[in-house]
């Protein structure tokens, strides 16, 4: 939309924090209503179903806490079930490997253990879930060593010059693209573990998170890797995008030299394919206001009665930043920022989705979902 053309990226063009819509179609808009009555009713029906199976996940986690292989093994199972319920009947899984340019079928001892760091782009809840299906980690998230000061009002203004090639799709064509400078990056002083369930319900937001407000102590990403008795996920994005670019990564491993050592690093890269007049987005950039966040999201993809499309590329080992091949110089090159890790995750997750790297970070979504509140209430 043209008010939010202020929070277009300068340098691509893409608005990174918009609902994605499909195109309109009048014989999509016909066949839509249609089949409304059905789609509610598959929807409450999918929706009552999840509900139940999370409290069976509440209560399986607490009963056997005490004996954690069966613990994994109960929400693993409750976890896919609920994936099922919500369409995802069969999620692709790609070993990919820059150097041969395709996919590869083995397996590539791709398999985080304990105090090892997943590092992922985020885009909806809906990886959460998949992460503690597969690997049961530890989330973490940032603390900032500040908010983000609140900007009293937003304006956009044209820019004369755009650095590097437009190539993002405006939602609007015909539009000239306008935008703001991106926001200084805010640093990140530390973190704090979280559970999958307050982590979904955090999902959309941007630090700092209000679950994180009040913690009485900070933690060092080590020091949670250390004693955490399984893998940790980052998102260094620190919030969710629509999936169609990535957002500025936070400097999040300062002091981390390439190659990683004493632990494996592990890059994924998650993609979800635009939405169509049957088939709602499955990305999560814009939070509802609610407490149940984001159960109405839920309920979009439970009426869905198409199958929705999820990716994961998973980077081989052998070229990961703990890989002692991994090249430096290769990969980073002569980069101005401190934090070679944070840098060559950014590289090498934008080349596994080939997305666009984007100059716009989570403190520009803190100040759009400001702005796009306040033409909302």
């Amino acid at each position: 939309m043209e008010k939010y053309s202020a929070y277009r990226d300068p340098g691509t063009g893409i608005q990174p924090f918009l609902t994605p819509i499909p195109s309109p179609s009048s014989h999509s808009a016909v066949l839509s209503a249609a089949l409304l009555p059905i789609r509610y009713v598959v929807g409450l029906l999918r929706l009552a179903l999840v509900i139940l199976l999370a409290i069976v996940y509440l209560l399986g986690v607490t009963v056997f806490a005490v004996i954690p292989p069966l613990k994994r093994a109960v929400s693993s199972a409750i976890i896919r079930t609920v994936l099922f319920c919500l369409g995802f009947l069969w999620i692709p899984t790609e070993m990919v490997s820059k150097k041969r340019g395709r996919s590869q079928k083995s397996p590539d001892n791709w398999n985080p253990g304990a105090g090892d760091l997943i590092i992922s782009n985020w885009a909806s809840w809906v990886e959460l879930l998949w992460l503690a299906y597969r690997f049961d980690p530890v989330f973490a998230i940032p603390i900032p060593e500040s908010p983000v000061q609140q900007a009293s009002s937003v304006t956009s203004s044209p820019i004369s010059s755009t650095p590097g090639r437009r190539s993002g799709r405006s939602s609007m064509p015909g539009i000239a693209s306008a935008s703001r400078t991106p926001s200084s990056q805010i640093q990140i002083i530390g973190f704090t573990p979280i559970s999958l369930f307050t982590l979904l319900k955090e999902t959309g937001r941007a630090p700092p998170y209000t679950s994180a407000i009040g913690a009485k102590t900070t933690r060092t990403l080590d020091e949670i890797r250390k004693t955490s008795g399984r893998p940790v996920v980052v998102f260094p994005e620190c919030t969710t995008s629509n999936g169609r670019g990535l957002l500025r990564f936070a400097e999040l491993f300062k002091q981390t030299s390439l190659p990683v050592k004493g632990y494996d690093v592990f890059i994924i890269c998650v993609r979800y394919d635009p939405p169509t007049g049957h088939s709602p987005t499955v990305t999560y950039s814009i939070p509802s206001s609610s407490s149940f966040n984001p159960l109405s999201h839920v309920f979009t993809l439970a009426s869905s009665l198409t199958i929705p499309a999820l990716t994961i590329r998973l980077l081989t080992q052998s070229e990961s930043p703990s890989s002692p091949t991994f090249l430096v110089n290769e990969i980073v090159g002569v980069s101005a920022r401190d934090d070679s890790l944070t840098e060559a995750s950014a590289i090498l997750i934008s080349q596994l989705g080939k997305f666009k790297r984007l100059t716009m970070g989570w403190e520009d979504k803190v100040r759009f979902l400001e702005f796009y509140g306040s033409k909302n209430t």
